[in-house]
């Protein structure tokens, strides 16, 4: 069954706990030099307003960073639909990182090529992925297929009634 880590942005307050657990889960050694699977940030808009964001691998349906990869460490899971990876033949290259649009891919202190997998096992052991259990808002979850397209039919109703009234107060 398809399976899609879903960010709600209304929802985050970029507190860092998801990037935290990312870190603790994967063993990522930032002193040393790694850089984290999962990162948080805040943009202000033109307004002043602000706009938090928690951003790892999107998981892409036709990844680039599968395509680019010339010893096939990436691969697309055909269960859950995620991009996995096996380091074991990476020739640390950097093919994965260049062909990714989101520079998602890292190296860690070994020159192996590392990224989000979705917390696979910890999914295979009934648990949900470190960053989705720790979120404090809610801001993260991991839905199926189904709940996915859902969730994306009832934020389009969302926007086009926002629309309407935004037309009716002009």
């Amino acid at each position: 069954m398809k399976k899609y880590l879903f960010f709600d942005s209304e929802k985050c307050s970029a507190c860092g706990a998801c990037a935290l657990a990312c870190m603790d889960q994967n063993d990522i050694d930032i002193p040393a030099g790694e850089q984290p699977f999962r990162n948080t940030f805040t943009l202000e808009g033109k307004t002043g307003d602000l706009h938090f964001y928690s951003v790892s691998c999107m998981h892409c349906i036709d990844a680039p960073c599968v395509m680019g990869c010339p010893s096939g460490c990436l691969t697309k899971d055909p269960e859950t639909g995620f991009t996995l990876y096996d380091n074991t033949n990476c020739i640390s290259c950097h093919s994965c990182a260049m062909a990714c649009p989101y520079g998602i891919p890292t190296f860690g202190t070994d020159g192996k090529m590392r990224k989000c997998d979705a917390c696979i096992e910890r999914q295979k052991a009934g648990m949900k992925p470190a960053c989705v259990k720790i979120c404090p808002t809610g801001a993260l979850t991991l839905l199926t297929e189904e709940e996915f397209r859902a969730r994306q039919v009832a934020e389009q109703k969302r926007k086009a009634r926002l629309m309407m009234e935004k037309q009716l107060l002009e």
